[in-house]
């Protein structure tokens, strides 16, 4: 901990709310009465809230508007008036449905801003900064979710046929943790390995988006042995690319094949950093042709 800090670190989470206009990228920015200030929409985190859920949640209730998630920027950090540190994870959101601002104790007023005026209109330079970086990129065109299936139990333990092994208690449970993570996402399509665990991953997400099918494809399962991978992540990556038309996608795929899959997207040899738990994923950003971000969901 940094010296002169005292206590935990209080973890937040929050948006930068955009939309297209005539002009470009207008930014939502909220004031709040308690401190007379003007700022990007945030707030802290429940009792084990995941950060991106609390950015959304925080980001409809102060704005009104629903924020479709796109990029995980980079955190805000800064101390309490008592010492203690401060953290807050900051996405990208392209503005979505619109509704009345809920937490009126909290914002009294909102703007939305060409981003040069918004910034100026921002009352800490952190948070210029992250919109200096935000001006700095590309219009995001694509969002792919990838996770991997829940638990299963153990494979020597299942009688039957391996592609029917069901997820167990603890997997419905991450099946229901990736749900709350992405229906914010809104995702237009649901694409998942051919194995039942799998699909059983995205049923809690496809109830919460009425009832959205979930397509099998044999090109994001982890391939039959080790000497198929090379065409498995041929034909793995070329169906990511095929699945960027439809602008915000969930896949859910398997251990064997996911680690290789990003490092190979991201041009990188090294696959122990993507290893990815059983129930967890990755938030995957495109510009076109170009990988903007893989941020841990």
């Amino acid at each position: 901990m940094p010296a002169g800090s005292t206590g935990a670190v209080e973890r937040a989470a929050g948006g930068v709310l955009y939309r297209r206009a005539t002009a470009g990228l207008e930014i939502c920015v909220v004031h709040r009465p308690r401190y007379d200030d003007w700022s990007l929409p945030k707030g802290k985190l429940s009792d084990g809230e995941p950060p991106l859920v609390a950015a959304a949640r925080e980001v409809e209730e102060e704005t009104g508007t629903a924020g479709i998630p796109q990029l995980r920027l980079p955190d805000v950090d800064y101390p309490l008036p008592g010492g203690r540190p401060k953290n807050v994870a900051f996405w990208l959101m392209r503005a979505g449905s619109d509704g009345p601002v809920r937490d009126t104790d909290e914002v009294d007023e909102l703007a939305w801003l060409p981003l040069e005026e918004a910034a100026a209109r921002l009352t800490y330079a952190d948070e210029r900064d992250l919109l200096a970086h935000v001006a700095a990129l590309p219009p995001v065109t694509a969002v792919i979710a990838l996770v991997r299936h829940g638990r299963a139990g153990e494979r020597k333990k299942w009688a039957g046929r391996d592609e029917l092994r069901p997820i167990d208690p603890v997997g419905a449970k991450q099946a229901d943790r990736i749900a709350d993570l992405l229906t914010p996402l809104r995702p237009r399509r649901l694409v998942a390995a051919p194995p039942l665990r799998c699909a059983q991953t995205l049923e809690p997400l496809a109830a919460a988006l009425g009832g959205q099918p979930i397509v099998r494809d044999s090109a994001v399962a982890e391939p039959p042995s080790p000497d198929r991978l090379p065409a498995r992540l041929a034909a793995a990556r070329s169906r990511l690319a095929e699945l960027r038309a439809h602008e915000r996608v969930v896949v859910c795929s398997q251990g064997k094949l996911m680690p290789q899959l990003l490092a190979s997207l991201h041009g990188d040899d090294a696959t122990e950093r993507f290893r990815t738990p059983k129930g967890d994923g990755w938030l995957l950003t495109w510009s076109g042709d170009r990988l903007l971000g893989a941020s841990r969901l």
